[in-house]
């Protein structure tokens, strides 16, 4: 079995485990969008396209601690897939029928590239803001020029990069306000 279809494997043995556990808290659809490369002149994909799972665990806390999975086109034109969790603060939410809120936080995963050890996990944790309704949502996630450059043993790299912003879309499936 080669190792991309090892990690779609696990995609999807995630999103099963989380949908079956999603009625506790919030499961998530998220698509995969778009990327930019700030400060370089080098042509980078940035149609970022892909599919992955959000799972929310349920609180009344305004710390929200996430589990997530994904598999995206990255910015080689590779395929690429990350699993982890990550922990955000509510720092505003409306109530009534649509739920605006605004959180900040951090993800941590394990990432698999192409042009990192050809597939091999590598660990990371990214900043993370996320803001929506109840039911769609954006996560905005920030890569920093010195991680890019110096923490990622990539074979393609820019020493001009100035960092990378990734956008992914969310739509609730089912969970809190059903």
């Amino acid at each position: 079995m080669t190792l991309t279809r090892k990690w779609t494997c696990v995609l999807a043995a995630t999103a099963s485990l989380l949908a079956g556990t999603a009625t506790a808290g919030q499961l998530d659809l998220i698509v995969n969008g778009r990327s930019y490369h700030a400060d370089t002149d080098h042509e980078w994909n940035e149609s970022n396209y892909g599919l992955g799972v959000e799972y929310h665990f349920d609180s009344d806390s305004p710390w929200i601690w996430s589990a997530n999975a994904n598999a995206f086109i990255d910015s080689v034109e590779n395929m690429s897939y990350m699993a982890g969790g990550g922990l955000r603060r509510r720092l505003f939410e409306s109530g009534g029928q649509h739920g605006i809120y605004f959180d900040v936080g951090v993800n941590a995963f394990l990432m698999a590239r192409k042009d990192v050890n050809d597939y091999l996990p590598f660990p990371g944790i990214l900043p993370t803001i996320s803001t929506g309704t109840r039911n769609l949502g954006i996560n905005l996630t920030y890569l920093p020029a010195f991680a890019s450059r110096e923490l990622v043993q990539s074979n393609v790299s820019n020493p001009d990069i100035g960092g990378v912003f990734f956008v992914q879309f969310r739509f609730r499936l089912n969970g809190r306000g059903d």
